[in-house]
């Protein structure tokens, strides 16, 4: 009886917005990328042992050794999913270069991904064309050196029915073994899925503060020139007010001059 595992991120319980912490986001993003790490060499190792099996070298320890492999990389790729998503939550009060970094790695992650899934899907129909060798017990023979005919047929027929049940044994266990190398095999459907959300939503926060710096930029620059405006202003003001007064001042001696002539006369 086949176990059905779910590797996927759908069932994961979604997280909530936090605060930044420079710190989880340090953490987050080194095991992320120890991740992709594993990925890429696990992804490699099933490579070889594709290349490997159907051939000499192909055994059951070999195969066991895939399974392995594939186990272990199928419950880091669904925990990696789960980090990205609490990584994207937890930058979004960072800045710009911390939100293209985890742009990165979700990036780099799909990639490992893609690659992994690839070579899974190739090894497992592999497999299933180069079934392993079992042993296969002979019972034709068996009530030969018989005598008796009547001996002879009845050891004929628990021959066969031994055969009937040893050929349907072997038929349960072909199929077992086909649904282990089928359940190694990671659908990744939905977390490509996941994977494009979070692309386009931090590409889309990256947007908007690229938006926000030009617009702040528009800003400054707009006020610049007001700035600017406004002091060529006061100068062309001052410049009145000094004219102004310098007319009072020379009106003012006129006056001056005209009282004085007057008063002596």
């Amino acid at each position: 009886m086949s176990v059905s595992r779910d590797y996927g991120s759908s069932g994961a319980p979604p997280v909530g917005f936090a605060d930044f912490s420079p710190t989880e986001l340090y953490t987050l993003s080194e095991n992320i990328a120890a991740s992709i790490q594993g990925i890429n060499q696990a992804w490699r190792q099933l490579d070889k042992t594709k290349a490997q099996v159907g051939s000499r070298r192909d055994t059951k320890q070999l195969r066991q050794k895939a399974h392995d492999i594939q186990l272990g990389i199928n419950e880091s790729v669904a925990a990696t999913t789960r980090d990205l998503r609490r990584l994207t939550v937890v930058v979004r009060r960072g800045d710009k270069k911390q939100k293209l970094q985890v742009e990165r790695l979700t990036q780099t992650f799909t990639d490992a991904l893609t690659k992994y899934s690839a070579v899974q899907k190739q090894l497992s129909e592999k497999m299933q064309m180069h079934m392993p060798d079992l042993s296969m017990t002979d019972f034709s023979n068996e009530g030969a050196d018989e005598d008796d005919d009547t001996a002879r047929l009845v050891a004929q027929k628990q021959a066969q029915a031994r055969m009937l049940q040893f050929e349907s044994g072997l038929l349960e266990e072909r199929e077992a073994y086909i649904r282990q190398i089928e359940a190694d095999v990671l659908d990744v459907n939905q977390i490509m899925r996941d994977l494009g959300v979070l692309i386009h939503t931090q590409g889309a926060t990256i947007d908007t503060i690229e938006g926000n710096i030009e617009a702040a930029g528009d800003r400054v620059e707009a006020g610049t020139d007001e700035l600017i405006k406004a002091s060529r202003y006061q100068a062309k003001f001052r410049r009145k007010m000094l004219i102004l007064v310098a007319i009072a001042v020379i009106v003012g001696i006129i006056l001056t001059i005209i009282i004085v002539t007057s008063l002596k006369r």
